[in-house]
């Protein structure tokens, strides 16, 4: 009988706070209602304090990067082993995190304007084999499509004007992923001193520039296993910890709290990071070479 009353009771308590909050959202529902038939306009959500405050925070979010989530992810074995040196790796880590980060933003980035630049071509022959003169084919082509990035303004004064626009495409080229333009420039330079077709010459300097970002792409996906083996293999001792702790051995104490749990720690972080070195200069040197 008195588990029974327990049970009513507890079901009476969570009926009455599902009425409470059906009411509540009705009032705010109401009261969403009445101000927008009074002002006419829309209704926000949150107070102004509340909004800023989410906005703030994204904006930091975002600032500092996902590398920062480094020493957070430290908390949880700090917490488990009672000790502040997973802390204190996680902060000195994300130096390291932050120039992968950066490093994979320039990487795409560059590949982006490599794609930039091989639409580039392929719209100014188009703009050329239309009949219109390089020049105005040049300011069309740019307008309809990137591939000069920081140097646009420069490269289509020349265009326009009647500068040297080879020399302002072999600049260009200079940018990252941009190094296609010197081949522009160059088929530009041969059909104006030259009288050669510039359509035909940007035709096949924009397959070759295809060609190269396809055997880019393969050998990438070629690498991909082995960075994944790499990543994996990173993640072991990690997965050791948590299967001794699931065991009940408390590795955590054990790393953190004794003379040679700390030298096992330092010596396997030595290695590990001499590891991933290696695997990503064999990586790199794969890349370099083709």
């Amino acid at each position: 009988m008195t588990g029974v009353a327990e049970m009513s009771t507890g079901t009476a308590v969570v009926c009455m706070g599902a009425a409470v909050w059906l009411l509540g959202e009705r009032e705010e529902a109401a009261r969403r209602a009445r101000l927008l038939l009074a002002d006419g306009g829309a209704v926000s959500h949150g107070s102004p304090g509340w909004r800023r405050l989410t906005h703030g925070l994204w904006r930091i979010r975002a600032r500092l990067g996902a590398e920062w989530w480094a020493p957070v992810a430290g908390l949880v074995p700090a917490v488990l082993g009672a000790s502040v040196l997973p802390v204190v790796l996680g902060a000195a880590g994300v130096p390291l995190l932050r120039r992968a980060r950066l490093a994979g933003r320039a990487r795409r980035e560059r590949e982006r304007r490599a794609d930039a630049v091989i639409a580039l071509c392929g719209s100014l022959a188009g703009e050329v084999r239309a009949g219109r003169q390089p020049g105005e084919a040049l300011l069309r082509a740019a307008r309809d499509c990137g591939g000069l990035a920081g140097t646009r303004a420069t490269v289509l004064a020349a265009a326009r004007f009647g500068g040297d626009v080879p020399e302002a495409l072999a600049m260009a080229a200079r940018q990252p992923g941009a190094e296609g333009l010197r081949g522009l420039a160059a088929c530009w330079r041969v059909a104006v001193d030259q009288g050669a077709g510039l359509a035909a010459g940007l035709d096949r300097l924009a397959t070759a520039l295809r060609a190269e970002r396809d055997q880019r792409s393969d050998l990438r996906a070629q690498l991909a296993g082995a960075r994944a083996t790499a990543v994996m293999l990173a993640a072991l001792p990690a997965l050791g910890l948590a299967i001794g702790i699931a065991l009940g051995a408390d590795p955590l104490h054990v790393l953190l709290h004794t003379g040679a749990g700390l030298g096992c720690l330092a010596a396997g972080g030595v290695l590990e990071g001499l590891g991933l070195w290696w695997v990503r200069r064999i990586v790199r040197g794969a890349e370099e070479a083709a």
